[in-house]
């Protein structure tokens, strides 16, 4: 990077030397070429107010270095002393009122000059047709050129090397915590994971890059903590239910006359069972977090969901289920849904004491569910962590009765997905709370995409019209049990 900058900076001076002599060069000639051209139109003048009477006289008193007068076949008449060895003007006849500069004079290389610069015009006088020629040295120009195109050479060299070394030190000194930042990061491994980037005190972009790189070790840290805890805490969950698998089997095994097998068989279902279960939630998160869970957004009738998984839950529970639930249609995935709420009505029928709420209402454009038991109360530090993957609180940490501790998170996820969002509350009553609010019309989140053509727009009230009847059993369009 380093050599590359001073390659460029050496190149960047080699040609601002150039154009510097070049346009050096090209003011001091057309300075002197328009000197050349003023002093040949005053002497022409004085040569015509004369009317030929004095060539020599016109010409020593106009004070030009290089003038002559010629006639027509090319004979001197007359030259200023410093204009006597040589005819200054070499070209074609000019007739009366035509003229002669030199153009472009000496351009064949910068430091290639003329040795005169020649303004010529054709006048016509008493004693017949002469040409007036003057001339200007450019022995100055030529020296001022040669001497700023020696000190460039010398100098650029000279000015490339000190600048390059500047720029090794400044460029250096100013990468070095770059380079400490890569050596860090090099060395950092599975094994120590923990280890972070210096903070260099520049209050620049180096700083800004390593307060980046720290944030992206965290999450790092966090995925493997995570990865690390999942693998640990499933073993743990499949460990016993494989336990007991194995126990029973070879107990059973060892009865020849098979009672035993007879007598387990239910315990060993129900264990299969318990671990299918597992390992299909497990399965479910795995492609959750490879973005892979897919979902069919359709028009769902939410209070037909909730209604559904209240019967299943007064069938099979000895515990009271009051539902409170008006119409609502949304957009979404039925089975999903379903499987959120099939989780927090498990979850109620597990912690209640003796009755379990449901209702639904529609806020605008957004749909809200509770689902409360009147069990022991979540406190409030806990209520955010309980929605991680394989948490039980202390007083369900029985595995046979608490579950494998992955639906909330699996239900976090889905709800999440479609737009909404789940947290724990307290009821006014004092009942604990799970609020679910979802939008009507969600837009799915990575985890699960649908093409455009499939979402259409559709009004909750359209379920009134869709064939579909309606019938609260109160007055105010709410359906109570």
């Amino acid at each position: 990077m380093v050599f590359a900058a001073i390659a460029i900076m050496a190149t960047v001076l080699v040609v601002a030397g150039f154009v510097l002599l070049f346009v050096l060069r090209s003011t001091l000639i057309t300075n002197a070429r328009d000197m050349t051209v003023q002093q040949l139109d005053s002497l022409v003048e004085t040569i015509q107010a004369d009317d030929a009477e004095d060539f020599a006289g016109d010409v020593r008193d106009s004070g030009i270095q290089f003038a002559q007068i010629l006639q027509t076949d090319g004979t001197i008449l007359v030259a200023s002393k410093d204009a006597d060895e040589g005819k200054l003007y070499d070209g074609a006849v000019l007739e009366p009122g035509e003229s002669y500069f030199s153009k472009n004079a000496g351009l064949v290389g910068i430091l290639d000059f003329d040795e005169h610069l020649i303004a010529a015009q054709g006048v016509a006088t008493a004693e017949g047709n002469v040409l007036v020629v003057v001339g200007a040295e450019t022995s100055i120009e030529r020296d001022a050129v040669s001497t700023v195109g020696w000190v460039l050479l010398a100098g650029v060299p000279l000015l490339v090397i000190l600048a390059g070394g500047l720029m090794w030190f400044l460029i250096g000194r100013a990468l070095l915590p770059v380079e400490r930042i890569r050596e860090t990061v090099a060395g950092i491994s599975q094994k120590n994971l923990d280890d972070r980037v210096v903070l260099p005190n520049t209050a620049d972009e180096i700083e800004r890059l390593a307060h980046t790189m720290n944030a992206m070790l965290d999450r790092l840290q966090k995925a493997d903590e995570s990865q690390r805890r999942f693998v640990t805490d499933a073993s743990h969950e499949l460990r016993s239910p494989l336990a007991t698998l194995r126990t029973g089997l070879e107990v059973a095994v060892a009865d020849p006359t098979g009672r035993t097998w007879l007598e387990s068989s239910d315990m060993l279902q129900n264990q299969t069972q318990r671990m299918g279960y597992l390992v299909e939630d497990l399965l479910t998160l795995a492609k959750i977090d490879d973005s892979g869970l897919r979902f069919r957004m359709e028009d769902v009738d939410l209070d037909d969901v909730l209604n559904q998984e209240a019967r299943r839950l007064r069938s099979m529970s000895a515990h009271v289920v009051r539902t409170e639930l008006v119409p609502v249609r949304m957009r979404g995935d039925a089975n999903r849904l379903g499987q959120v709420f099939r989780n927090l009505v498990n979850n109620a029928e597990r912690h209640a004491e003796g009755i379990i709420r449901i209702s639904l209402s529609s806020q605008g454009d957004h749909v809200v569910v509770r689902i409360e038991n009147d069990g022991d109360q979540i406190p409030a530090a806990e209520r955010e962590r309980i929605f991680d993957r394989f948490v039980r609180l202390d007083a369900s940490r029985a595995r046979e009765h608490g579950g494998s501790g992955l639906g909330l998170a699996i239900s976090k996820e889905i709800i999440l997905a479609h737009g909404g969002t789940i947290e724990v509350s307290q009821s006014p009553q004092g009942f604990t709370c799970f609020l679910v609010s979802l939008p009507l019309e969600p837009q799915v989140h990575p985890v699960g995409k649908e093409p455009a053509d499939k979402l259409s727009s559709r009004n909750p009230a359209t379920r009134f019209f869709s064939g579909k009847q309606r019938s609260p059993t109160t007055t105010s369009g709410r359906k109570q049990t």
